[in-house]
Order: structure tokens, then C-alpha cells, then sequence
């Protein structure tokens, strides 16, 4: 397969992950990711990775039930075969414990950087990093911010 088929390729991947991810439709997102063990869910800012399928859907279920009404809006993308760049927006409502932060319902709104790395064999995702302003999230859960 060519390059630019490739990151074509690469890139509908990524938008169907987002799209699972905005509609809640977990099962689409675990199935964009491989499911050989190479796996993993990286947040930079916290220091933890989740590896493997099993440690992924362990994050977003918390991330679901932390904020139910998640949603991610893409600002702007890079692709090159192998890799995805999203910067995005994303936003929610926190209802349940995250990151050690009790819910009080405040509505949050975090500029992230997102890094996908994907392997073109199995056309899934390997792993997905995230970066962010920790202290800007946990101030807006608090109302702090």
C-alpha cells in the first residue's frame, strides 16, 4: 500500500476512534485499537499508561462515568504513515471521581494534544498519548479555574 493510501487509511481510523469516542460507543473504539498486547493508553500528564485492551477499556470506562457527556472536538490534525497528531478540545461535564477529584458537576473545557501511533499491517491504532494542562483541568473540576 502506498504512503498517501496509508495515512488515508490511518486517518479513517483515527476519525472512527473519535467518532466512537463522542457517541459513546466504546466497543467501536477498543476495535480501533490492536488487541495483540502491543496496546496502550498513554496520559502524559498523570504519568500513567494503561497497556492493554483490557487496561484501556479500564480508562475509559473511567472516563465515562467521570464524564458522561464527553465530547472532543478536533482543532486540527497531521498525518504521516504511522503517525496522527489531533489537537483538540475536549469537554464534559464531571460527574464522577477523576484523577483523585471529587465530582461537583462543573463543566469542564481542556485543550489536549493527542498522538496516535498505528500499525499499517492490521490498519489499528498501537497507541494513543495524551497531553495536557493538568493543573488547569483540576482547577476547572474544582471551580477554581
Amino acid at each position: 500500500m502506498s504512503d498517501t493510501m496509508t495515512t488515508a487509511r490511518q486517518r479513517e481510523v483515527v476519525e472512527e476512534h473519535i467518532r466512537g469516542e463522542n457517541n459513546g460507543d466504546w466497543t467501536t473504539v477498543y476495535d480501533t485499537f490492536l488487541q495483540d498486547g502491543r496496546e496502550h493508553f498513554e496520559v502524559v500528564p498523570m504519568g500513567a499508561k494503561f497497556e492493554g485492551i483490557e487496561g484501556i477499556r479500564g480508562f475509559y470506562k473511567t472516563v465515562a462515568q467521570a464524564l458522561p457527556d464527553f465530547h472532543i472536538e478536533v482543532v486540527s490534525e497531521y498525518d504521516v504513515p504511522g503517525y496522527s497528531i489531533r489537537e483538540i478540545i475536549a469537554t464534559g461535564t464531571h460527574k464522577g471521581d477523576f484523577a483523585g477529584v471529587k465530582p461537583l458537576g462543573k463543566s469542564i473545557r481542556i485543550p489536549m494534544a493527542i498522538f496516535f501511533t498505528y500499525d499499517s499491517a492490521s490498519e489499528k491504532l498501537i497507541s494513543e498519548r495524551v497531553y495536557y494542562d493538568r493543573a488547569s483541568m483540576v482547577a476547572q473540576m474544582e471551580g477554581t479555574a
